[in-house]
C-alpha cells in the first residue's frame, strides 16, 4: 500500500522519538568560504584587508619551559606587510597564552612597525557556537524522509529566533522548536569565530614591506619534570643513575623544530584568576652516550639547554635524556627513628615497642662519579638485580633540587629482615621538672651480611646522657644519634640512660 507523502504544512510538526534521537547527533555543515562582511577596526583597516601569518612563515622558535607549568615562547616569522594601518592575524599560538604577556616587535625595523592594539581571540569554531552566532539569521535546514521505500532529502529555509536550551525556528508562518533538521547549512563563518587561537593585532607600518618579527609570550599547560632510574648492583656498593626529562605539552599547539630550554628552581608567581601523570620510566631504558643538555647557573635557577632542536606535538609527553652516571658509589643505610612522645611519660615499662627500620641509599652528586650536574627535583625509581640477573623494582622516592657535590638520599622502604624493638626500662621523677629515663633497643639482623643501624632519638628539652652502651653524637640540641653494628644473623642491644629537664 502506498503511503502518501505528508502535506508540507504538516511536515513541519512531523516528529518521532527515533527522529529526534537521530537529530541530536546530526552534523553541522557550512557551505564554502564566502567573503565575510567587512568590519572596521580601530586602525581603520577592514576585515577583508586582514593579513595573516601561520607556521608556514616561521623561521625560528625557542621554548623555555619552567617546572611550574608555564613556558616562555619566542616565535620568529618572516612577513610581508603593506604600508600604513593594517590588521594582522597571528595564528598557531598556544591556546593557553596569557595575553597580558605578549610582546610583539619587528627585528628588522623595530621603530617602523608599531602595535596600536591587540586582541586574543579564543572563541573557537565549533558546532554549538556556530549555531548560536546565527540567532536572528537565516539558515538552511536539511532533513530526510521516507517515500515509497526510499530516503529523500529536503531543504527548508528557516530563521533561528533563539538558541537557549535548544533552537527555536521560524519556518514560514510557524514557530518550530526542537532539533528539526539532520544538518544545517550556513552561508558563511562569522567573523568573530576562529578555527584556532589567534592574536589579532592592529599595526602601523611606516617602513619596508618585508619584516622579520618576533612574538614572545607566556603560556600555561607546558611542564617538565625530572625522572631518575637508579640501578643498584647486587652488593649494594655501586649503582648506575640515568636521568630523564619528561616534557608534557597541553598548550593547544605543537612546537616544531624548536630550541628547547628548561629552567629548574622555585619560581615566585603572583596569584591570578581565570584560566589557568608523567610517563612511567622503564627500568632498563638507557640514555644516549653523550649528554643532551648543557647546564648553567641563571640568577637563582639552573638553565638546561638541549644541544639540538626538537619537536613537541600538542597532547604529547616526550622524554629526553638528561644525564648518565655509571659505577656511582652508594651506601645502604638502615635507620631507626624514635618518637618524641617516648620521653614525656611513662611508656609501658617492660613491654617492647617495635619501630620500623627504614632503608635508604645515599650517593654524592660529584663529577668524579660521572655526575656533578645540578639535579632538578624529581622522582627516583630504584631497581636491583636478583640472583638470576633480572632487574626488580625495589622502591621510589622524590628528591629536591640538589646542587653539585651534595649528597642525595633515597628512601626505598622498610627492612624485612631487620627488627628493632624498644622498651623503657626505667622512668623516675627526680625533681619538679627533672626526670630520668632508661631505654633498651634490641636490633636483630636476619641477613647473611653484617649491617650498621643508625638510631636517632629525639629526646628534647635540656638533657644529659648518663650512660650508653654505644657512642652517641649530639646531632641537634634536642637529639642524639647512635651507630650500632649488628653481625649477620646476630643481635645488638643499645642501652642508654638520660636525665632531662622540661
Amino acid at each position: 500500500m502506498k503511503v502518501p507523502r505528508p502535506h508540507s504544512s504538516l511536515r513541519l510538526a512531523w516528529f518521532t522519538a527515533a527522529t529526534i534521537m537521530a537529530l541530536l547527533g546530526a552534523s553541522l555543515l557550512y557551505a564554502g568560504h564566502r567573503p565575510r562582511t567587512q568590519e572596521k577596526n580601530s586602525a581603520g583597516a577592514t576585515a577583508a584587508d586582514d593579513q595573516s601569518t601561520s607556521l608556514n612563515d616561521q623561521t625560528d622558535l625557542a621554548v623555555t619551559v619552567y617546572n611550574s607549568n608555564i613556558a616562555l615562547v619566542r616565535d620568529v616569522r618572516q612577513l610581508l606587510l603593506p604600508a600604513g594601518p593594517l590588521r594582522l592575524k597571528f595564528m598557531d599560538i598556544a591556546a593557553t597564552v596569557n595575553p597580558a604577556t605578549v610582546h610583539f616587535r619587528s627585528l628588522s625595523e623595530p621603530e617602523k612597525l608599531g602595535v596600536i592594539e591587540q586582541n586574543y581571540e579564543y572563541d573557537l569554531l565549533e558546532p554549538a557556537k556556530l549555531l548560536h552566532k546565527y540567532v536572528g539569521k537565516e539558515v538552511t535546514l536539511v532533513r530526510s524522509y521516507q517515500e515509497n521505500g526510499t530516503t529523500k532529502r529536503e531543504e527548508v529555509k528557516a530563521t533561528l529566533l533563539a538558541d537557549n536550551n535548544g533552537p527555536v525556528w521560524k519556518i514560514g508562518h510557524d514557530i518550530v522548536t526542537g532539533m528539526y533538521a539532520e544538518s544545517y547549512r550556513f552561508p558563511e563563518v562569522p567573523a568573530n569565530l576562529f578555527d584556532r587561537p589567534t592574536l589579532l593585532m592592529s599595526l602601523e607600518n611606516s617602513g619596508a614591506r618585508k619584516h622579520q618579527i618576533e612574538a614572545s609570550y607566556l603560556a600555561g599547560n607546558l611542564s617538565w619534570n625530572a625522572d631518575y632510574v637508579l640501578t643498584v648492583a647486587r652488593d649494594d656498593k655501586a649503582a648506575d643513575l640515568d636521568g630523564w626529562v619528561t616534557l608534557a605539552n597541553n598548550s593547544g599547539t605543537a612546537f616544531h623544530n624548536a630550541r628547547l630550554e628548561l629552567v629548574a628552581g622555585d619560581l615566585n608567581r603572583l596569584p591570578v584568576g581565570g584560566r589557568t601523570d608523567a610517563m612511567e620510566m622503564r627500568a632498563m631504558a638507557k640514555a644516549a652516550p653523550a649528554a643532551n643538555f648543557q647546564q648553567e647557573s641563571f640568577s637563582e635557577y639552573h638553565l638546561y639547554t638541549l644541544g639540538r632542536r626538537t619537536s613537541v606535538e600538542d597532547k604529547e609527553t616526550k622524554q629526553i635524556s638528561l644525564l648518565q652516571g655509571s659505577g656511582v658509589p652508594v651506601a645502604k643505610v638502615f635507620v631507626v627513628n624514635g618518637q618524641n612522645f617516648y620521653y614525656h611519660n611513662q611508656y609501658n615499662p617492660g613491654s617492647p615497642q617495635k619501630d620500623p627500620v627504614m632503608v635508604f641509599y645515599k650517593f654524592k652528586n660529584e663529577e668524579k662519579t660521572g655526575l656533578g650536574m645540578p639535579l632538578p627535583a624529581g622522582n627516583v625509581r630504584v631497581y636491583q638485580k636478583d640472583s638470576k640477573g633480572g632487574v626488580l623494582f625495589i622502591g621510589e622516592d622524590h628528591i629536591d633540587h640538589t646542587p653539585k657535590d651534595e649528597t642525595v638520599t633515597v628512601h626505598i622502604g622498610n627492612a624485612f629482615d631487620v627488627i628493632a624493638e624498644r622498651k623503657q626500662t626505667d622512668y623516675k621523677r627526680i625533681d619538679t621538672h627533672v626526670w630520668e629515663m632508661e631505654f633498651e633497643i634490641s636490633l636483630r639482623n636476619h641477613k647473611d651480611a653484617p649491617i650498621s643501624v643508625e638510631v636517632n632519638e629525639p629526646i628534647g628539652g635540656d638533657w644529659d646522657m648518663l650512660s650508653s652502651t654505644y657512642k652517641f653524637t649530639k646531632t641537634a640540641a634536642w637529639a642524639a644519634q647512635f651507630r650500632v653494628p649488628v653481625d649477620r644473623n646476630g643481635t645488638s642491644v643499645l642501652k642508654y640512660r638520660i636525665r632531662a629537664r622540661w
